[in-house]
């Protein structure tokens, strides 16, 4: 079962990403690696080409989480009612269940399609057909484009979901909490930090805060929602203070937390801990969606230049 993606849909609670032409395909590699001297960023194309790797460059520790296909660091869409499909191969633990698609592949290890991709020195460039999470086997009729690039210690993102739905199941209107993106890393980051307050981006003190930790098979114990981190980022650190943060500029609020807190593990383990920034938004059968996001890689005060760097290039 997927300790992954928490839903939330207002039915139960209340960039443009310019498009390149690649001159060829790069369709018979398995994994595309940005590297510098500070870090190295892989993404796997057997599965829908989301980021699955990132170390510092000089070391072999992956800190992104890839227990199961729900994890990684993905794409990830919501929209619609749930619904029940357990006729047509919905998993049971997963049903009833919104329209889902994402990046990698179902919750049965069925895995997305990639349609192009390519590397051009600091960039990459992949689109596939994902996959619904709780079918067995069910593309989804949409696809998704992943830019990524690397600068120092950061990662940019580009993403952008493309609907083309034909089915009338799902309904339209219903405003979902859309994960942009979803951020699954190893358990030893369990720190979570961020700015706090009604004074963003005016250098007040940042501090760590209580982590929800998630309970399989508990309802009172899910995702943690977290509505004023204030400056749109999130972080999860190791005891030293240094890990990854999240910087989501269109992002209203967060989802974090843990899974197994009481275990440490590596990239395979099932103990991870998990940042969303989530947007409402209500996707229909044409939607397309674009949003873009940074990761930076290093201690907070390395995490927090750079964010208030990015966020004044955005004013």
């Amino acid at each position: 079962m997927r300790a992954t993606i928490f839903l939330l849909c207002l039915s139960f609670l209340t960039l443009g990403a310019m498009a390149q032409q690649p001159k060829a395909k790069n369709t018979t590699e398995k994994t595309l690696e940005l590297r510098n001297n500070k870090i190295c960023v892989k993404q796997d194309l057997t599965r829908g080409g989301a980021i699955y790797y990132i170390s510092k460059s000089n070391e072999n520790r992956n800190i992104v989480n890839i227990y199961d296909e729900g994890r990684y660091i993905q794409q990830s869409y919501y929209a619609g009612k749930s619904i029940d499909r357990r006729a047509e191969g919905q998993a049971k633990e997963w049903s009833p269940w919104t329209w889902n698609p994402i990046q990698v592949g179902d919750n049965a290890y069925n895995r997305a399609e990639i349609l192009d991709s390519w590397q051009r020195g600091s960039e990459t460039y992949v689109k596939c057909i994902p996959m619904q999470w709780d079918m067995n086997n069910k593309p989804a009729e949409a696809t998704m484009e992943q830019w990524t690039s690397i600068k120092g210690n950061v990662v940019h993102v580009r993403n952008r979901l493309t609907c083309n739905r034909t089915d009338d199941l799902y309904g339209e209107g219903i405003v979902c909490s859309q994960e942009i993106p979803a951020v699954y890393v190893i358990s030893a980051l369990k720190n979570l930090y961020s700015y706090f307050g009604d004074k963003p981006f005016s250098h007040q003190p940042i501090k760590s805060t209580e982590v929800k930790q998630l309970i399989m098979n508990d309802p009172e114990h899910f995702w943690g929602l977290y509505r004023d981190a204030s400056e749109q980022w999130m972080a999860f650190v190791d005891d030293s203070g240094w890990g990854i943060a999240v910087y989501s500029p269109s992002a209203e609020a967060f989802l974090a937390g843990r899974f197994d807190s009481f275990l440490e593990g590596d990239e395979h383990h099932v103990a991870c801990s998990y940042i969303a920034p989530i947007k409402q938004e209500a996707l229909k059968k044409d939607s397309v969606m674009e949003y873009e996001y940074y990761l930076i890689i290093g201690t907070l005060d390395e995490m927090r230049k750079n964010i208030y760097k990015f966020n004044r290039k955005q004013r």
